[in-house]
């Protein structure tokens, strides 16, 4: 039987640059919560924005994941992702549901 974290898994799907969501996120997680970047809110993991350093210092605290078909759908690199950052597919969006005790979709 797999492991339940018991830590949260926050979604974000608004880019950073449209709303505040992310950086309200960041600042509300607690230590060790996962965070998985779907929809426009994959842009807040390219690097070299002004976004980017957020995202680099909060590494330190949280794992963070941002869904794959979602960079290809916005035409973003893969390897333009933050490093530390795991590109997931669907089949791994799904288990990070169900790993976690708690979702929190941050809209």
């Amino acid at each position: 039987s797999r492991k339940i974290n018991m830590n949260m898994l926050h979604t974000i799907n608004k880019s950073p640059f449209e709303n505040s969501t992310a950086s309200s996120c960041l600042k509300l997680c607690t230590k060790d919560s996962s965070i998985l970047f779907i929809e426009d809110g994959v842009i807040s993991v390219m690097k070299s924005t002004k976004f980017s350093e957020t995202i680099e210092n909060a590494l330190k605290e949280f794992k963070m994941y941002v869904l794959k078909p979602d960079l290809e759908a916005r035409g973003l690199p893969l390897n333009n992702v933050i490093e530390g950052v795991e590109i997931v597919g669907y089949d791994e969006f799904v288990d990070l549901t169900t790993e976690h005790k708690t979702v929190q979709s941050w809209l």
